[in-house]
């Protein structure tokens, strides 16, 4: 079974750092974009990052842009979010996410992690 499982939240200080991991498997991780997603209590999913399956391109948020990094190891099956300058409206859990598309019926399957919590205060 597909699996993707997060860690590396916890309590942070405005203005710190943090390091999350997702490690994948039952799938092929190479041949698949990875996204990062967060959500704030009372507040929709929010799209974070995204990163192609071979690393090549990324895209952010406008509101991380500049501050979170979004990586992956191939060989490792893990991928990665770099949190710096991290704000208290950062606050949220934050999932792993890939979406596959099946070519022949056009079925969209979406799988996540369980999530991991970052909370930034002082």
């Amino acid at each position: 079974q597909v699996q993707l499982v997060e860690s590396g939240g916890g309590l942070v200080q405005p203005g710190g750092s943090l390091r999350l991991s997702c490690a994948a498997s039952g799938f092929t991780f190479s041949k698949y974009a990875m996204n990062w997603y967060r959500q704030a209590p009372g507040k929709e999913r929010e799209l974070v990052a995204t990163i192609t399956s071979t690393g090549g391109s990324t895209n952010y948020a406008d509101s991380v842009k500049g501050r979170f990094t979004i990586s992956r190891d191939n060989a490792k099956n893990t991928q990665y979010l770099q949190m710096n300058s991290l704000k208290p409206e950062d606050t949220a859990v934050y999932y792993c996410n890939t979406v596959i598309i099946a070519t022949i019926s056009g079925k969209k399957y979406d799988y996540w992690g369980q999530g991991t919590q970052v909370t930034v205060s002082s």
